[in-house]
């Protein structure tokens, strides 16, 4: 995995086919945050319908992308708008947890303590 990859998928979930995806190269995350993705990702697509894949940008920020087939009028766009926000919102330590990971063991880059500007949602 190189550092200047543009993006790279973490997981997927998929309305059609009721299927998810986990990357391989996350096999080691504790399985309670695979679960919880899993989870997470089934919940989205069951209640909003279409695709959502979770990928990591070239800076290692988690973005969500939604997709849907052209002819799928049951997906809802407005919907799903409102439970990315909501998620982001509910599950923010999680995110935020997977980028650090993401930026330490796929980036390289070092954690620097001083610098974490979301301390208030990592204080334990």
């Amino acid at each position: 995995m190189g550092v200047y990859q543009d993006t790279m998928v973490l997981c997927a979930a998929n309305s059609y086919n009721r299927k998810y995806y986990l990357n391989e190269n996350f096999a080691t995350l504790p399985d309670g945050v695979k679960d919880e993705l899993k989870i997470m990702c089934a919940l989205f697509v069951e209640e909003v319908g279409g695709i959502l894949t979770l990928i990591f940008d070239e800076d290692g920020s988690l973005l969500f992308e939604v997709t849907s087939n052209e002819d799928d009028f049951f997906y809802d766009e407005i919907g799903s708008a409102l439970k990315i926000k909501e998620l982001q919102r509910e599950k923010r330590e999680l995110l935020e947890g997977l980028e650090a990971y993401y930026r330490t063991f796929v980036l390289g880059e070092e954690l620097d303590g001083g610098t974490n500007e979301h301390s208030s949602t990592t204080d334990r």
